[in-house]
């Protein structure tokens, strides 16, 4: 299983390209509407650099890719990305996913998973997609749960972050046999 770039056209919401350094003043633009939470890693726009080279350094075939996330007006207005890949079990996990204020609550989140979770399931052959936030992103976790995707756990102290706080990070994953089930359900969201 090889993550290669792509593009990923929804038919009314976004479109989804690959991350390039060239997307940096956008990201510093967009990143002015995010609001900052202790517990996330949104770029601002005095990090936007430094938050592209970490995603780049992570981008390889066999390892992840980052998309940008553009409305349909093409704005750039968000990130998501393919990452922790594991080829051998044909898995990975949909993550450091980030929106503008201004679409969140629109169908951008819902057209953006659908589109992902189909590239990973119908195109990458994976098994299992994996989400992972933090324990008091509440507003993460309903998100993830709004897609269908079920909880696996959670991994109590999981990692340090760079305040010296622990991380308890919550699990959740779909599986390939219930891709047609909540294909169904993210579409008859989007056509509500």
């Amino acid at each position: 299983m090889r993550v290669d770039p792509v593009v990923l056209i929804g038919p009314d919401w976004v479109t989804l390209e690959p991350l390039a350094r060239e997307h940096a003043p956008e990201i510093a633009a967009a990143s002015r509407d995010v609001r900052e939470l202790w517990f996330t890693s949104a770029p601002t726009p005095e990090t936007a650099e430094a938050w592209i080279d970490g995603r780049l350094a992570a981008q390889q075939p066999a390892t992840g890719l980052t998309f940008v996330v553009r409305d349909k007006n093409g704005e750039l207005v968000g990130s998501s990305s393919y990452c922790h890949v594991d080829p051998a079990n044909r898995r990975l996990e949909i993550g450091y996913t980030w929106y503008t204020q201004s679409v969140r609550r629109t169908g951008v989140n819902t057209e953006s998973k659908l589109l992902l979770l189909g590239h990973a399931f119908d195109e990458l052959g994976c098994v299992a997609v994996e989400f992972r936030t933090h324990f008091f992103n509440s507003t993460s976790r309903a998100a993830i749960e709004r897609l269908g995707a079920k909880l696996d756990g959670i991994l109590r102290s999981h990692q340090v972050l760079s305040d010296g706080s622990r991380r308890d990070t919550v699990v959740y994953s779909i599986l390939d046999i219930e891709w047609p089930a909540v294909r169904n359900n993210l579409r008859f969201r989007l056509d509500r």
